[in-house]
């Protein structure tokens, strides 16, 4: 029998999150009460153990009820991955059929379109009722070595080359999580997503992962003469640290400050002990971003959705809209952009 329980109602979960050895930050309460302040997702675990016994599995998934999008479960909102905690292959299985049952069974009054997941293998997850969905490219710097060793295996004619050239122009750098470095990264954040035609991410969703998060969270910024060039948005749990946003002012990529900003912030994972550096998925059409995280010496592979799902037409229609959406995105003013990133976000998930 599956057993459902809301993980931010439930004591339970923070502490199996912690003690499971593939526990992320995106499992724990910060991310989930960040998801559920911003976009009204309601968190849900799907779990083979009573309300009553000791957690030994289960997949947090969040409800996404949408009049644009469709309801559905997904796990989870904006992350990149989200591997379902299981003990065993009998686990697995019985996650499988209590998501396939979602759909075929009690989708008929919820009506959900599809359920996925978002597991880092999901080779490791072969179930015929599941259907690949979208797949990434994916990549993670190994820490374990001597800092100069990294060092080494950075791309010497670009970014080691930039980094020699942010410290000649004597790029500054901040890091912390205050309101004066979020409103700097939010700047940098609305020039980098008009270049790719994509509406920036609510500002009220920093706040509030500022807020749920506390010091797992961190800003980085790069500044010239106190105009900032680069920022990134770093998450640390356990030995892992995630790179989850990153934005610049292409007017002064050519003094380095992104290779200069992130360099910092593998020098500062290393010294806190981590062992690695989640750089997260590229879409794989984006050669550029690919070559860029290849660059850094980090390991790619590939990244896998899986879906139950009644029809695969959903994901078609879902990216011809994305592509007309684009098109009307790169004609807005900043005002209207912001808007409508407030408006349509809480309807991706």
């Amino acid at each position: 029998m599956v057993y459902r329980f809301n993980p931010l109602q439930d004591a339970r979960w923070q502490d199996f999150v912690d003690r499971h050895p593939q526990g992320s930050v995106f499992h724990g309460l910060g991310w989930l009460e960040a998801l559920s302040r911003t976009y009204g997702y309601e968190p849900v675990v799907y779990s083979t153990n009573p309300p009553s016994g000791e957690l030994t599995n289960g997949d947090v998934l969040c409800r996404v009820n949408s009049w644009l999008t469709g309801r559905r479960l997904v796990s989870l909102p904006f992350t990149d991955h989200c591997e379902p905690l299981v003990q065993d292959v009998d686990d697995r299985m019985s996650l499988f059929r209590a998501l396939a049952a979602e759909v075929d069974g009690d989708s008929s009054r919820s009506r959900l379109k599809y359920v996925e997941i978002r597991p880092l293998c999901a080779n490791a997850w072969d179930d015929p009722a599941a259907e690949k969905s979208d797949s990434f490219a994916f990549h993670v710097l190994d820490l374990r070595p001597a800092l100069d060793d990294i060092y080494g295996r950075i791309h010497k004619s670009t970014h080691q080359r930039k980094i020699h050239r942010a410290e000649r122009e004597s790029l500054s750098y901040d890091a912390g999580s205050s309101e004066v470095l979020l409103a700097r990264f939010y700047r940098l954040l609305l020039l980098t997503r008009r270049r790719h035609q994509l509406p920036p991410q609510p500002i009220q969703w920093f706040r509030n992962l500022i807020a749920c998060m506390g010091d797992q969270l961190t800003i980085r910024i790069a500044s010239k003469d106190g105009e900032p060039v680069a920022g990134i948005l770093t998450l640390s749990y356990r030995d892992t640290m995630i790179y989850k946003y990153g934005c610049s002012d292409a007017r002064h990529h050519s003094l380095g400050g992104v290779p200069f900003v992130l360099w910092k912030a593998v020098q500062e994972a290393k010294a806190l002990g981590m062992e690695r550096l989640d750089l997260g998925r590229s879409d794989r059409d984006n050669d550029g971003l690919i070559t860029f995280k290849d660059r850094w010496g980090a390991e790619r592979s590939e990244l896998t959705y899986l879906r139950y799902s009644r029809s695969r037409a959903a994901q078609t229609t879902h990216r011809r809209r994305s592509r007309a959406l684009r098109q009307a995105f790169a004609r807005m003013p900043d005002s209207m952009l912001v808007a409508a990133g407030k408006l349509l976000y809480r309807h991706i998930g």
